[in-house]
C-alpha cells in the first residue's frame, strides 16, 4: 500500500532555463573576461599569418594543446625582434571570446622570446638576413687608401673616442686632415643620425675615408650601431668605411658590414695613418736608388747615342715621302669627314623633325622650378658660409692683431737701432755718445744722437 501510495505522489517539475546561442556565448565572455582579465603565457608560434592590416594573426600552442593568437598593429611595431614560426615566446595579453565563431583567443599585448634577450634576437635575426642579402660579402669590401689627406669620424664630439683617434693620428702623420661629423652615439634617433651623417659624408665627397666610432658599452648602448639603417647607410658608402665599435671583444653589425672592423677606436686610427717618419725614410731610400738609376740609364743612353748616330743618314727623302703620304692621308680625312658630316646633317634633320612634332613646354616649365628652388638652395647655402666665414675671418683678425708688434709699441715701448747699419740695440755698450739711432715708434720713428748713457742707474757722461 505504501508503496503505490508513492508512486501515485505528483512532484512538482523544476523550471527549466532554456539559453539562445548568443545569451550563452555572451554568458561565456563575460565570465571568461573578467575572471582572466591578463594572463602571462608561454608557448611555441605557429601558423603566423601577418595580411595587409599589419595585424599578427598565430596560434600559441604546447604538447598537449593550442590557442589562438592576434597582436594588433599598434602594438606589433615596436618588437624589437622578428616573430617567426616555430619561435617560442613568453606573451602577455587579455583573453576574449569573438562572439561570431564563439571561439576565444587571447590579445596580446606584449611580446618577448622565451629564454634569450630581446636585443640579443633582434641582433642574430637581424645579422641572418643581412648576411643572406651580401651586405658582409668580402667581393664588396673597398681597399683603405695608402695615405688618406681628410678623414671623417662620425662620432659624439665630447666623448674620449675622438680624442684618442686625434691623439695617435696627429702623433703618426700630423698632416692628414681629420673632420668630425658630431651625432648621437646611443639612445633614440641615435641609429638616424648616425646613417644621415654617412649619407651627407658621401655626398659632399670631400673625404678618403669615414671612421664610424664609439667605446664600449653594454649591448643596449651599442643598439644604434645594430640597427639596419646604420647597416644599409655603411654598405651604399663609396667611401671605405672603418667600423671602431666597443671594445676588442665587442661584435655588432656596423663591424661585419663596414670595409675594415678596428678593435678599439685608437687601433682603427694606427690602421688608416702610417707614420710620418718611417714614409720619409722610405722615401729617401728610393730616392738615393732611383737616382743611381737614371745616372746610369743615361750613360747607357748616350753611349747608345753616340753609336747610333755614327749610322744616321740624312732624313731629307724620307720627310719628302712623308709629305707625300701627310698630303694623301689629310685629303681622305676630308673626304671622310665631308661623307659623315652629310651624314648627321640628315640625321639632324630629322631629328629636328621629330622634336618638332613634340612640344617639351612641361619639361621646360618642370625644369624652371627646379632650377628656382636650386637657386634658392644655393642663396641660403652662400649666406650661411659667409657668415661663418666672416666670423672666422674676425677672430683671426683679433688673434693676429693681439699678437702684431706693432700692438706693443701702442703701449709706449719703441725700437731702437743703432745708425748706419740699422743694428737692434740690446745692450748700451753696443752704442757709444754721439752715435746716431734711429727710434721706431707706434707711429713713425725718429732719428736721435746720444748725449749721455746710463748703466745700472749709473750715469755715462
Amino acid at each position: 500500500m505504501v508503496y503505490t501510495s508513492l508512486m501515485n505522489t505528483d512532484f512538482p517539475s523544476p523550471e527549466r532555463r532554456i539559453y539562445t546561442i548568443s545569451e550563452l556565448t555572451e554568458a561565456i565572455k563575460s565570465l571568461l573576461e573578467s575572471t582572466y582579465p591578463f594572463v602571462w603565457v608561454v608557448g611555441e608560434v605557429s601558423n603566423l599569418r601577418v595580411p595587409a592590416s599589419g595585424h599578427f594573426y598565430f596560434t600559441l600552442k604546447d604538447s598537449r594543446a593550442q590557442i589562438s593568437a592576434v597582436m594588433f598593429r599598434a602594438q606589433n611595431q615596436y618588437l624589437k625582434f622578428r616573430l617567426e614560426d616555430g619561435l617560442s615566446v613568453i606573451a602577455m595579453g587579455r583573453l576574449n571570446v569573438y562572439e561570431p565563431k564563439g571561439i576565444y583567443q587571447i590579445i596580446i599585448e606584449y611580446l618577448e622570446p622565451e629564454g634569450v634577450g630581446v636585443l640579443q634576437l633582434a641582433f642574430e635575426q637581424l645579422k641572418a638576413r643581412l648576411a643572406g642579402e651580401g651586405l658582409f660579402d668580402e667581393e664588396h669590401k673597398r681597399p683603405l687608401p695608402f695615405l688618406p689627406q681628410r678623414i671623417a669620424v662620425v662620432t659624439s664630439p665630447t666623448g674620449a673616442v675622438i680624442r684618442d683617434i686625434l691623439n695617435v693620428v696627429i702623433r703618426r702623420y700630423p698632416n692628414v686632415a681629420i673632420e668630425i661629423a658630431p651625432v648621437r652615439v646611443q639612445g633614440e634617433w641615435a641609429a638616424e643620425e648616425i646613417a644621415e651623417a654617412i649619407y651627407l659624408l658621401n655626398e659632399r665627397d670631400v673625404a678618403d675615408i669615414i671612421v664610424v666610432a664609439r667605446g664600449g658599452g653594454s649591448l643596449e648602448d651599442l643598439q644604434a650601431f645594430n640597427s639596419e639603417v646604420v647597416a644599409r647607410a655603411i654598405f651604399s658608402s663609396h667611401i671605405p668605411v672603418v667600423s671602431a665599435v666597443g671594445h676588442e671583444t665587442d661584435f655588432t653589425i656596423a663591424d661585419f658590414t663596414a670595409d675594415v672592423r678596428a678593435p678599439t677606436p685608437s687601433a682603427a686610427a694606427e690602421l688608416i695613418v702610417p707614420v710620418k717618419e718611417e714614409l720619409l725614410r722610405l722615401i729617401a731610400g728610393h730616392t738615393g736608388a732611383l737616382k743611381t738609376a737614371m745616372i746610369q740609364r743615361l750613360r747607357l743612353l748616350g753611349e747608345r747615342s753616340l753609336q747610333l748616330s755614327s749610322r744616321l743618314v740624312h732624313p731629307g727623302r724620307q720627310i719628302a715621302d712623308y709629305r707625300l703620304r701627310l698630303d694623301d692621308a689629310f685629303e681622305r680625312i676630308v673626304r671622310g669627314f665631308s661623307r659623315r658630316l652629310g651624314e648627321m646633317r640628315d640625321r639632324l634633320h630629322a631629328t629636328r623633325g621629330r622634336l618638332g612634332r613634340s612640344s617639351p613646354q612641361i619639361m621646360v616649365e618642370d625644369l624652371h622650378i627646379l632650377l628656382k628652388h636650386y637657386r634658392q638652395t644655393l642663396l641660403f647655402s652662400m649666406q650661411f658660409c659667409l657668415q661663418s666665414k666672416e666670423g672666422a675671418l674676425c677672430a683671426t683678425i683679433a688673434r693676429l692683431n693681439a699678437l702684431s708688434p706693432m700692438a706693443i709699441l701702442e703701449r709706449g715701448y719703441s725700437v731702437t737701432r743703432a745708425l748706419p747699419d740699422y743694428a737692434l740695440v740690446k745692450d748700451v755698450q753696443r752704442v757709444s755718445v754721439g752715435q746716431h739711432v734711429e727710434v721706431t715708434l707706434s707711429r713713425g720713428a725718429m732719428v736721435c744722437r746720444i748725449e749721455r748713457k746710463k748703466e745700472d742707474g749709473k750715469a755715462n757722461i
